[in-house]
């Protein structure tokens, strides 16, 4: 289930650049995005998959290889395996804009961050555009299946397994295969038994601000290495550091990031929460909630927006803030009930930051204003707002 939104996007990228980046966690749909877009490419694309042994030798003379198939667009799967190509490909890349093949020479597919993996922002600054490719969205399945992305999360295989309980399974599997064998190639050894439980402890406190200390402690671990593997986590796309809103306002803001897991169906299967009745029996219905709509409103970003949440000392809040460069600033409170209330802590928060539309996301269908010139909507209506922000 790739959206036609995607591929075209990376198209134009590469009809702009020398260089495509597309990252998103493993199983996200890399790959597959990768052979839609190949299937429009003439000639036929190569594709390397760099954890085959076989493919990866063929770059033993990496830029014998590039030359011998100038100006056939060249797919670079799991780039962080090999990451000294990347200074190759700066090379060959100049090499070839001299001889007039300026675009779309390298689409290259990674499992990691861009902070991950620094060798490519700096070898390759100016010739690489970058996507990243998070999983399903509500823009993406039918409404009537938004309960079953929340419970499920974005990953497809997982969103399209035949009940709940294959769902959960293939989780549970990907949770494991996460951790004892692609953690391990990412810097020091990680105990596995220690980041599982990192992962479970940051579930259950899901879009919560986390005290590193005290995580450290529960660890058996110091403060900054506890800080190093949630930094190794956020570097895998697996979860999202919110930042809060740091306005020169005068108010005693709090410091803390708010931390999430990014899919919430790995939250879910990190609880051992198997169906929508589980959740919704669950204290983490909530947070699970709210953390679901915050990645999917982060998806549809536009060029320029920051995202942040605001808190003060003195009960002051938003759930979420989008700023863009030209001055616009919206608050978006996230509600899990058909008939949303909101606090006063909300209204002093739209005040603080003078917010210049605020918005209430729901569960429902229905669009509809509440008071002090609040729009009450659903996810799909308030993504559709942010890419026309």
């Amino acid at each position: 289930m790739i959206t036609r939104k995607a591929k075209s996007e990376i198209i134009q990228l590469l009809e702009e650049f020398s260089a495509v980046g597309v990252l998103g966690p493993r199983q996200v749909g890399k790959t597959t995005l990768a052979e839609e877009i190949a299937a429009s490419f003439t000639p036929e694309p190569i594709y390397l998959d760099l954890e085959s042994p076989t493919d990866k030798a063929k770059l033993n003379e990496s830029e014998a290889y590039f030359e011998l198939h100038k100006g056939r667009l060249i797919i670079l799967d799991e780039i962080q395996r090999v990451p000294e190509l990347f200074q190759i490909l700066r090379g060959v890349i100049d090499k070839q804009r001299r001889q007039g093949h300026k675009t779309g020479q390298f689409l290259i597919l990674g499992s990691a961050s861009l902070d991950l993996l620094k060798q490519s922002s700096e070898s390759l600054a100016g010739r690489i555009a970058y996507k990243e490719l998070s999983g399903l969205t509500v823009s993406e399945v039918n409404q009537a299946d938004q309960d079953q992305l929340w419970l499920r999360g974005g990953f497809p295989d997982s969103f399209l397994a035949r009940n709940d309980q294959a769902s959960l399974r293939w989780r549970m599997n990907f949770i494991g295969t996460y951790l004892e064998r692609d953690v391990p190639q990412f810097g020091p050894r990680i105990p596995s038994t220690s980041l599982r439980l990192l992962w479970t402890m940051l579930a259950h406190s899901q879009g919560g601000q986390v005290n590193i200390a005290q995580i450290g402690a529960n660890l058996g671990v110091t403060a900054p290495t506890a800080k190093r593997y949630i930094e190794l986590l956020e570097d895998l796309l697996l979860i999202r550091t919110l930042r809060p809103w740091a306005g020169n306002l005068g108010k005693r803001l709090v410091k803390s990031p708010k931390i999430y897991i990014r899919d919430s169906g790995l939250t879910h299967a990190l609880l051992n929460l198997a169906t929508l009745d589980d959740i919704l029996g669950h204290p983490v219905v909530g947070a699970s909630w709210e953390s679901f709509v915050i990645e999917n409103l982060l998806s549809c970003l536009p060029i320029g927006a920051t995202p942040w949440f605001y808190r003060t000392s003195a009960g002051a809040e938003i759930d979420l803030v989008i700023e863009q460069s030209s001055g616009k600033r919206w608050a978006i409170e996230i509600k899990r009930s058909l008939a949303p209330t909101l606090s006063k802590g909300f209204h002093f928060g739209c005040e603080d930051i003078q917010a210049t539309k605020s918005f209430i996301v729901y569960p429902g269908k229905d669009r509809f204003p509440a008071a002090n010139n609040v729009t009450v909507l659903p996810i799909i209506d308030m993504m559709n707002e942010l890419i026309n922000m």
